[in-house]
């Protein structure tokens, strides 16, 4: 698992330049919090356990004593966020083409939400794009981003064959993507809903992507390496195509099998 969690720092969409390195994740150190309340006198040794750590008052969120002093606990009337799962391949929303965004209601409530929903489970996963369908939403919305952060855990001669340059969050409603020349590369690929697997996959290496940005106002990105990658990436979902769609045969692995050579005639990695 840990190994698996290492690579999804580069996406769903980890490049590995050359097939027999993998990379090697990084020693995660727990931290620990002293949880223990002061006391202001000593514990009487003659009560039994249950009595010293058991018995509390309990209360409810509509306590008068609670709404009183929710300012101060941080309780009042807060609610927690629930974020929505990724959704996993198979689910007939992956595989079918997302509907447009009327421009009229981007500013809404609804899909500010959305918006906001799919850039905080794109971090959270963490990873660097993210298509609306992927939370279940079978709208035409985009988002995106790279950071230096999640560039230093890949091996440095990986990214620059990648030209792989951190970027700042895009989102994109309702893109058209266009190449911008025929140039291609073929790099390993995965995707927050395909968990655990990659494989070789084919894009062009220079394109632009047209659309709307959250705030309706119109917005175009001219991109290359990576970054061209990830949009192609993030473009196809909103078709209904996943990455195992047009994955090179025989490239299909699990991340724990990323360091074998690829099988005979399978094309090599980099640019074409």
């Amino acid at each position: 698992m840990a190994t698996e969690t290492a690579h999804r720092f580069a996406l769903g969409l980890l490049p590995i330049f050359h097939p027999e390195k993998c990379l090697k994740p990084g020693i995660l150190t727990p931290i620990f919090r002293n949880s223990r309340m002061p006391v202001s006198k000593p514990l009487n040794p003659k009560l039994p356990l249950s009595t010293i750590f058991t018995i509390r008052r309990t209360y409810s969120r509509a306590s008068p004593a609670i709404a009183k002093a929710g300012w101060i606990l941080g309780l009042g009337e807060k609610k927690k966020s629930i974020l929505p799962d990724i959704v996993k391949a198979g689910d007939p929303v992956l595989h079918e083409p997302a509907r447009e965004v009327d421009p009229g209601e981007i500013g809404s409530e609804k899909i500010q939400k959305i918006i906001d929903n799919m850039v905080s489970v794109m971090r959270k996963a963490p990873g660097v794009g993210l298509a609306a369908p992927q939370i279940g939403v079978p709208l035409k919305i985009i988002v995106l981003e790279d950071t230096k952060e999640y560039i230093s855990y890949a091996p440095k001669e990986e990214t620059k064959a990648q030209d792989r340059r951190p970027f700042d969050l895009l989102v994109i409603v309702n893109p058209k993507l266009k190449k911008k020349s025929n140039r291609t590369a073929l790099f390993f690929e995965g995707c927050l809903s395909v968990d655990g697997f990659r494989a070789v996959v084919e894009r062009y290496l220079d394109v632009e992507v047209s659309g709307l940005d959250r705030f309706g106002q119109p917005i175009r990105v001219d991109a290359s390496g990576w970054q061209a990658r990830i949009l192609q990436h993030e473009c196809d979902h909103l078709e209904g195509t996943i990455y195992v769609d047009k994955m090179v045969p025989k490239t299909f692995r699990t991340v724990d099998n990323l360091d074998l050579p690829l099988a005979e005639g399978c094309p090599k990695l980099g640019a074409c």
